[in-house]
């Protein structure tokens, strides 16, 4: 078993980090805020005073918090403290420039960017696109199938984050995809939960519509994934599509309804309410 360090104990970290336990491994925590590590503590968990601490306890550290400048701030607040054959895995979404910039700062870096939501997280059935070098790939690889079904290398540095910006493009269309459709079986008149189940099994279904969708006929708005979060990633989405040379035409769709939910206090709740925000719309 491996001695795992865990940096960001939020709604996707913890279960991972429970997960980890659970497979058998020594897990040393540490969170920003310190009272979210004491339930995986109280089940064996080795809390830490700070990044570093968590480093020089750890062979392989993962890194998992929301933003591309905390991501950075943890790793140069490990590094004092790695031990020299370590490797640092980055599940937080950020630029390919972040994860490069991150992997020049530590001798071993694999970005590895995941997709399934807080739903994946809490079953263990996550898919990570993994870049880094095959050699550390394989060291991290047996590790990270205790929270992951799909633990793929998808090529060099960076190349994660290049493979989890692709997959939020698809999230977006996905997600414009089901509210529309939703609401407008919603003023249609049509029963939500039966067209939500009719759709789903044709040319229509999706991993939106299986697990977003209840939550629209449910009317539940808890995260998710946050509004917050999804518009964060289209942002890194569309200063990457610059660097390509191209627009991302829906996309920019997407991004320009969920800014005006946040606007409205909203970007906390699960990308789902798009749903009701259509409906709001169709209304005025």
């Amino acid at each position: 078993m491996a001695q795992v360090g865990f940096i960001g104990l939020g709604v996707m970290g913890a279960p991972m980090a429970g997960h980890l336990l659970r497979a058998g491994h020594e897990v040393t925590v540490w969170n920003r805020t310190a009272s979210k590590a004491e339930p995986l503590v109280s089940v064996g968990a080795r809390p830490a005073a700070d990044p570093a601490a968590v480093a020089a306890a750890s062979d392989i550290v993962m890194i998992c918090v929301s933003r591309q400048e905390d991501m950075l701030e943890m790793v140069d607040r490990l590094s004092p403290g790695l031990r020299g054959d370590a490797i640092v895995v980055d599940h937080s979404t950020t630029t390919p420039a972040a994860a490069l910039g991150a992997a020049r700062r530590v001798p071993a870096f694999i970005d590895a960017p995941m997709t399934g939501g807080s739903m994946g997280a809490q079953a263990g059935t996550l898919t990570l696109f993994c870049g880094g070098s095959l050699e550390h790939f394989a060291v991290v690889e047996p590790v990270l199938a205790a929270y992951a079904k799909r633990v793929v290398h998808v090529g060099s540095q960076a190349a994660g984050q290049r493979m989890k910006l692709a997959n939020q493009i698809a999230v977006g269309g996905a997600l414009i995809g089901l509210c529309e459709a939703l609401a407008f079986a919603e003023k249609a008149g049509l029963d939500l939960e039966l067209t939500r189940e009719l759709l789903n099994t044709g040319a229509a279904g999706s991993w939106a519509f299986t697990h977003y969708g209840p939550k629209i006929v449910n009317r539940d708005w808890s995260p998710g994934f946050s509004i917050d979060n999804q518009t964060k990633d289209f942002v890194y989405c569309q200063q990457e599509a610059s660097e390509l040379g191209m627009a991302l035409p829906g996309t920019e769709v997407v991004q320009g309804l969920l800014t005006e939910m946040q606007a409205a206090g909203r970007g906390a709740e699960t990308t789902a309410a798009l749903f009701e925000w259509l409906l709001k719309e169709s209304a005025s």
